[in-house]
């Protein structure tokens, strides 16, 4: 058992965790980013070591993840399909049942989320999503804290998402329900929300709107992601047509409130989903939000493993 831990909790979606949880993870996360902008050496996660395993291809979740857990003093072990092959070479379950018993936490990228819930089922330490088809917990709780760093709680707040249905969007409606504010959803037809994989209770916490700029309209941050997210290339034409109305664009942004922010998880195709008038404008906090992943997940380590400090 690990030092103020009652059971070992896995970070697989969103709403793995509860409010109180997250109240004390971005104030966490506020201390160790302080720490970090001072150059205060902090390692409580010395000796321990981190798993990453990566199916999906990625950088700023590498970059995040290694360096965070070498800043906190651990050690990273670096995985690719090639060295691992989930579930090809041998079985998931056999997977984790090694991998788990070598080391002190897991990491995983990937495909599909129920990969990540087999890999969990037989682990023996925490298991964090670190991006599946259906959800993007990490990045989230990323775009909350600087949310919270520039303007303040984010509770009864309203959130705009433009563009596709996807890992990003259901995760958005899983923070809404939990940290009490509201998405308004605007996807082309054909690509909206599945509901069911969302998996959120109170249908209040977002609106659907067929106009993106209606959307967009008195939000208080306009947030969107690419439109063709990594294992749907073959689709990349078609959705280029269908997606033609969804660019972020300074007029989006003027029905916005007057200070409201733009974020974007990155990579951006600019021209595409946003105009470079708009992320590179002075709205946008994209780069905030691309280094605030590595401060979020040092806390949400330092949490899984350690438990509450003080």
């Amino acid at each position: 058992m690990k030092p103020g831990m009652s059971l070992m909790k896995h970070y697989l979606q969103f709403k793995d965790l509860r409010a109180e949880e997250y109240t004390y993870l971005l104030e966490r996360t506020a201390v160790i980013k302080k720490r970090f902008k001072n150059y205060e050496k902090y390692q409580p996660l010395a000796d321990r070591t981190l798993a990453m395993i990566f199916e999906k291809a990625s950088t700023r979740t590498r970059v995040s993840f290694e360096a965070g857990m070498y800043q906190m003093g651990g050690s990273v072990v670096h995985l690719t399909t090639g060295d691992s092959q989930l579930g090809r070479a041998e079985p998931i379950e056999d997977s984790a049942r090694v991998i788990s018993r070598m080391v002190d936490l897991v990491m995983i990228r990937t495909f599909e989320q129920s990969k990540l819930e087999a890999f969990a089922a037989h682990s023996r330490v925490p298991v964090i999503n670190g991006l599946t088809n259906e959800y993007h917990p990490c990045q989230i709780l990323a775009d909350i804290f600087t949310f919270i760093e520039h303007r303040g709680s984010i509770a009864g707040k309203t959130v705009a998402w433009v563009g596709d249905g996807n890992n990003m969007a259901n995760t958005w409606l899983q923070a809404a329900e939990i940290m009490g504010f509201t998405v308004h959803v605007s996807t082309p037809s054909g690509y909206e929300i599945d509901h069911a994989v969302a998996g959120v209770r109170d249908n209040g916490c977002y609106k659907l709107f067929a106009d993106p700029r209606e959307a967009c309209r008195n939000a208080d941050l306009v947030t969107t992601d690419v439109w063709t997210s990594m294992g749907y290339e073959a689709e990349n034409e078609k959705r280029k047509q269908a997606f033609a109305d969804w660019c972020v664009d300074a007029d989006m942004m003027a029905v916005a409130q007057p200070d409201a922010l733009f974020m974007h998880c990155l990579p951006a195709h600019r021209g595409e989903e946003v105009t470079a008038e708009v992320i590179d404008g002075p709205q946008s906090v994209v780069w905030d939000e691309a280094e605030n992943r590595m401060h979020v997940q040092k806390a949400l380590m330092e949490y899984l493993l350690l438990g509450r400090i003080g």
